[in-house]
């Protein structure tokens, strides 16, 4: 009996290995309607996002002379106070602006980036914003660079086009949301195309590696399956943290059951609901020295990073620092709310505190850009937003390499009787 079932072994082998090629069949179909009607503009979201990695460098290199300062001399290369240099960026404001945020040079020899938008509904500009670059050292104003049209996406820099066309692929509101589907639907993709690249043999280092000698079909195929499977890796968190930064409150429904969540949004850990108190008679806002001055004093670790205005009489300052490393290696920043009459720190928010939800999503905005871990972690995004237009690209051509295989096939079998035509596509011994 033992010996008369062995022969059964390989026969039940073939079997499972015929049913998991018909199942890979299936998953390839849908891998495949994925790709035709996605994968396009995921390789216009996903070079743009990798191209955005570096978009402070970008900024500085396309217009050095407004980002880019001369350092003076090291003896006399002393910081002007913060108060004189809003000053030099509100004596050239555009007319009817009102000063929203300031962004800290990341270098010694770049300017200071005060952000103002045109609220004065007379004017035909209402709702545009403006970058003034101010020089900290000297606090001459570099120049004002029209950042954000309002409604209209020409006319603004290439580095803010590129982030706009990334963002929403210039449909506003309503582009936002088609890319947060569209990244549902890319990480279905990754995740079917893995389950496809799946060496059903076992033949692993075959799977990852270039045919020798092969001709312009089969590297195509390996080129695609090899891209797919590093970039993968890597594009599955950042697609996950762009759905969430598009459509946080679909993210929260799913979160919620499982963690409280305190942390209001992955831009910025402190509440909307967090307000200075009232002032008294005749008290005006402290100045942003003052601000910058109370932070430095009591969190001195990290780095300024952004210093944002009140929006309203009862609003608070928020200042946040970036690489406290007494935090974490990895993702150190602070958020600090400020009252704006009283200088009280009212609120202080440190990324990896609070509840688990709160961690989950302290990581997602440093996972998107690459800057959890540094160089190492933006090369990696960087190259994983160029993998996706060659992925798209390989794909196509692989899918139209395989309709021209099957088109000779099918009109041999219309010209040949049925026993000739079966014995093309199922070939014997």
């Amino acid at each position: 009996m033992s010996r008369s079932a062995k022969p059964l072994a390989p026969n039940a082998s073939a079997s499972r290995l015929t049913k998991l090629k018909s199942r890979r069949k299936r998953w390839l179909a849908v891998h495949l309607y994925l790709g035709l009607s996605a994968g396009l503009l995921l390789a216009v979201v996903g070079l743009t996002g990798g191209i955005l990695v570096f978009y402070l460098e970008m900024q500085e290199i396309l217009n050095p002379e407004l980002s880019v300062v001369s350092l003076p001399a090291v003896e006399q290369r002393h910081l002007r106070s913060l108060d004189d240099i809003v000053a030099a960026a509100e004596n050239a404001k555009p007319p009817g602006s009102r000063f929203f945020k300031v962004y800290y040079p990341r270098k010694a020899e770049v300017a200071y980036k005060f952000l103002y938008y045109i609220r004065d509904e007379s004017q035909t500009n209402n709702g545009d914003g403006y970058y003034i670059f101010v020089d900290p050292y000297t606090t001459q104003v570099k120049g004002l660079q029209l950042w954000h049209p309002k409604d209209r996406y020409w006319g603004r820099p290439l580095v803010s086009f590129i982030m706009q066309l990334h963002w929403c692929l210039l449909l506003g509101k309503t582009g936002g949301t088609i890319v947060s589907i569209l990244g549902a639907f890319s990480i279905l993709s990754v995740l079917t195309g893995l389950i496809v690249w799946w060496p059903l043999t076992g033949k692993f280092r075959q799977a990852l590696t270039f045919k020798r000698r092969s001709g312009s079909v089969r590297f195509n195929f390996d080129l695609h399956k090899i891209v797919g499977f590093y970039s993968g890796i890597v594009l599955i968190p950042v697609l996950f943290s762009g759905i969430y930064m598009t459509q946080p409150e679909r993210i929260d429904v799913l979160v919620k059951p499982f963690s409280t969540i305190t942390r209001p949004n992955a831009y910025n850990g402190i509440p909307e609901t967090i307000d200075s108190a009232p002032p008294k008679a005749g008290q005006q806002p402290i100045s942003l020295a003052q601000v910058e001055t109370i932070v430095q004093q009591s969190y001195p670790a990290g780095r300024l990073w952004m210093l944002n205005a009140p929006k309203d009489r009862l609003d608070v300052f928020r200042v946040m620092k970036r690489d406290v490393a007494e935090l974490s290696r990895f993702v150190g920043y602070r958020d600090i709310a400020v009252d704006q009459y009283s200088g009280e720190i009212l609120k202080v928010y440190d990324s990896g505190t609070g509840s688990n939800a709160d961690v989950f999503y302290d990581w997602q905005w440093p996972l998107h850009s690459g800057h959890a871990f540094g160089w190492p972690g933006r090369i990696l995004v960087l190259l994983a937003g160029l993998a996706c237009p060659v992925l798209y690209i390989t794909g196509v051509v692989r899918w139209l390499q395989k309709r021209r295989a099957k088109q000779p096939l099918k009109s041999l079998s219309q010209k040949q009787p049925p026993q000739a035509a079966e014995s093309i596509y199922c070939p014997r011994p």
